[in-house]
């Protein structure tokens, strides 16, 4: 089992090559993999910096909960390019996105056409959006409805996680078959998918409602990715 923190901070835009160039440098001259550390992923979106940090244990558990052991020297590296998001901000693990659901198929993945998946690795989408305080719960249920029907399949979902942290709202979303766009392109107009999209609505907003059209405006552009060989 995979254990996933996500991070999200503000970021200068612009700023995501000089950012991935620090952490490229550490994760090939450091040993993440040492701290439990088996993966990242660096995302932007609209001003903010999301980080994903996948482990192979708990670190509630090993107490390992920082991602590279030139932790000190990244974040002063980083710093002029990334800040602080929560308006109570104290220290690093106020940063730390809270996980309110997830899901995971009890089957098979099978691809967006019903088919049995491929092999290889699920593609990820982050999806990011703004939520109603306290709507956590009311959320998670709308989900936890949905995935018990026919809509994962539709779309060939392999696993999702909701994540909440003040009013951002990050939907990790890992998948077969199509490009995400091209799933939503053919398959909005299906009942299941309309009804989520109906009963999130006085939950879940656009983060930027000026440059939303469609749910693909609300996908963070990966800009950094790395995992451990061993």
């Amino acid at each position: 089992m995979t254990f996933r923190n996500v991070i999200v901070c503000r970021m200068v835009p612009g700023s995501e090559q000089t950012v991935a160039d620090v952490f490229g440098y550490y994760d090939r001259t450091t040993r993440p993999q040492d701290l439990g550390v088996v993966g990242r992923t660096l995302l932007s979106f609209h001003g903010l910096y999301i980080h994903l940090i996948e482990r192979n244990a708990d670190p509630k558990v090993t107490g390992q909960t920082r991602g590279l052991p030139a932790f000190q020297q990244i974040a002063e590296k980083i710093g002029p390019y990334v800040t602080p998001y929560p308006r109570d901000w104290q220290n690093p693990s106020d940063s730390v996105a809270k996980e309110f659901y997830r899901w995971t198929p009890a089957e098979p993945p099978v691809d967006g056409a019903g088919s049995p998946a491929g092999a290889g690795e699920p593609s990820r989408t982050v999806i990011v959006a703004r939520i109603k305080p306290g709507a956590e719960p009311t959320v998670a249920q709308i989900f936890a409805e949905s995935d018990a029907g026919p809509l994962p399949t539709l779309m060939g979902v392999t696993g999702r996680w909701l994540y909440s942290i003040d009013d951002v709202y990050l939907h990790v979303l890992e998948r077969v078959g199509e490009e995400f766009d091209g799933a939503v392109a053919q398959r909005h107009d299906q009942p299941a998918f309309s009804k989520i999209m109906d009963d999130l609505s006085p939950y879940i907003s656009p983060f930027d409602p000026d440059t939303w059209g469609s749910p693909v405006d609300a996908v963070a552009t990966e800009f950094y990715r790395w995992r451990a060989e061993d």
